[in-house]
C-alpha cells in the first residue's frame, strides 16, 4: 500500500460545507458580471501578476484548491470570473469509487432472494467506476479558459497508474497527486512508506506526459529530505501542505465526532517556513496551501519563495469574489514597493537571501532562551 488517504481528508472535506452554510455565505458571487467589471477596472499596466507553474502560464498566482467549489460548473465559472489563476478539480478518490461500487452491487442484488427469476429479467448492469468523474473533469476543462488541474488520491499502485492515465485523457493541464499515509499501523516503518511513495511518483512521471505536482503532509520524519528525493524524479511542483481532517470526541454523546474546521491565518507559518527553506534548493515549483486568507498572506508566501498559492477556506468564509479583493491587495502592495512583476520579489526573504538565518532553523529557540525579554517584547502577537 502506497499510502492510505481518508475520503474526507484535506480541502475536499469542505465540500460538505455546502450543506452546512447558506449559498449566500459559501458562494458570494456578487454577480459574475459585476466581478468582471471590477477586474477590468482594476487592471494596471504597472503590475504584472502572471507566473508560470509546472510550465503552465497563469494570469496570477492564486489557485483554487480541490474542494466543493471546484466540483460544480456554476461555481467554477464564478471562480474564473472572480479572477482565479487556475483551479484544481475536486479529487478523484479510489476509496469513494470502491464504496460506490459496493453499494451499487448491494442495491442490484438486494431482492434476488425473493425470486430466482428476478436475477435474469433485468439487463446485465455494471458499475462504471470513475467514468462519471472523468466526464465531469472533461466538461470542467472545456467550460473555462483558465488552467485546470486534476487531483488524484488513490490507495493501490495499479489504481494510481490507471486513474492518472484516465485523467490525462480528459485534457487537463496537469495532475495533482495527493499523498498521505496516516500513522495508524504500529508495524509499518516510515522509511518504507517514503520509499514506496518515491517509487510511485517515479512511475507516474514515466506514465503520463502532463505536469505532476505532489501534495504532501508535513507529518514526515524529514519532509525536506523526502521533497529533495522526489525532486530528483522530475516532479514539477510540490504543494505544501495538506490540511488533514482529524476526529474529535463529543463528551455529551460519549462518541467520536467529525467536526469541520476551516484553516486559520496562523496555519500559514508551516508552509511559509518550508517554502523559505526549499527556495533555490529544489528544481520544482513550490505552491503553498493552508491558512491563506488574504492578499497580504499571498505576498508573504511569494517573498518566502513560493511560485503559487492555493486557497479554499478563505472563499468559504468570504465568498468567491474575495479572489478579486486579494488580487487588488497584491497589486496595491506591488505598486507601493515599485515591483512590476512577481519575479522582482519572489524568494527575497527565503533562507538563502536573509541575514537572520535563525528565523528558519532550530537556533531560534537558542536565541529565545538567551534573550527572552527582547524576543517577547518585540515579537508580534497573533
Amino acid at each position: 500500500m502506497v499510502g492510505t488517504a481518508y475520503h474526507c481528508a484535506g480541502a475536499d472535506v469542505l465540500d460538505g460545507i455546502h450543506h452546512a452554510v447558506s449559498k449566500s455565505e459559501t458562494v458570494k458571487q456578487n454577480s459574475p458580471d459585476n466581478t468582471a467589471k471590477q477586474l477590468r477596472g482594476r487592471n494596471n499596466a504597472m503590475t504584472d501578476l502572471s507566473t508560470t507553474y509546472m510550465g503552465v502560464k497563469l494570469a496570477n498566482p492564486i489557485i483554487v484548491g480541490a474542494c466543493g467549489l471546484t466540483s460544480k460548473a456554476a461555481s467554477i465559472k464564478a471562480l474564473e470570473d472572480a479572477g482565479a489563476g487556475a483551479i484544481v478539480t475536486k479529487s478523484l478518490f479510489e476509496e469513494q469509487v470502491q464504496v460506490e461500487r459496493f453499494k451499487f452491487d448491494e442495491d442490484l442484488e438486494k431482492y434476488n432472494y425473493r425470486n430466482a427469476e428476478m436475477v435474469e429479467i433485468f439487463p446485465n448492469t455494471t458499475y462504471e467506476g470513475p467514468k462519471e468523474h472523468l466526464m465531469w473533469v472533461r466538461e470542467a476543462k472545456k467550460s473555462v479558459k483558465i488552467p485546470v488541474f486534476a487531483s488524484l488520491n488513490a490507495v493501490n499502485r495499479d489504481t494510481w497508474i490507471e486513474y492518472a492515465k484516465l485523467l490525462e485523457e480528459t485534457g487537463v493541464d496537469g495532475l495533482e497527486v495527493n499523498l498521505f499515509s496516516p500513522p495508524g499501523d504500529l508495524q509499518t516503518r516510515s522509511d518504507l512508506i517514503e520509499k514506496s511513495q518515491i517509487e510511485l511518483v517515479t512511475e507516474l512521471k514515466r506514465t503520463v506526459s502532463i505536469p505532476i505536482s505532489v501534495k504532501l503532509s508535513s507529518s514526515y520524519t524529514n519532509v525536506l529530505n523526502l521533497i529533495t528525493l522526489m525532486d530528483y524524479t522530475g516532479v514539477d511542483a510540490f504543494v505544501l501542505f495538506n490540511k488533514m481532517f482529524t476526529p474529535d470526541i463529543d463528551l455529551q454523546k460519549n462518541a467520536l465526532s467529525s467536526p469541520i474546521s476551516f484553516s486559520s491565518e496562523t496555519d500559514i507559518r508551516m508552509p511559509l517556513r518550508y517554502a523559505a527553506l526549499l527556495e533555490g534548493a529544489v528544481r520544482a515549483d513550490i505552491c503553498c496551501s493552508t491558512g491563506i486568507m488574504d492578499g497580504e498572506q499571498v505576498l508573504k508566501m511569494i517573498l518566502a519563495g513560493a511560485t503559487t498559492v492555493q486557497v479554499v477556506s478563505a472563499l468559504y468564509r468570504h465568498g468567491v469574489s474575495h479572489i478579486s479583493t486579494m488580487l487588488g491587495s497584491i497589486e496595491k502592495w506591488m505598486e507601493a514597493n515599485s515591483h512590476a512583476t512577481l519575479a522582482d520579489f519572489r524568494g527575497k526573504l527565503s533562507k538563502q537571501n536573509v541575514a537572520e538565518l535563525w528565523a528558519y532553523t532550530r537556533t531560534q529557540y537558542v536565541k529565545i532562551m538567551m534573550n527572552p525579554d527582547e524576543i517577547i517584547n518585540n515579537a508580534p502577537v497573533i
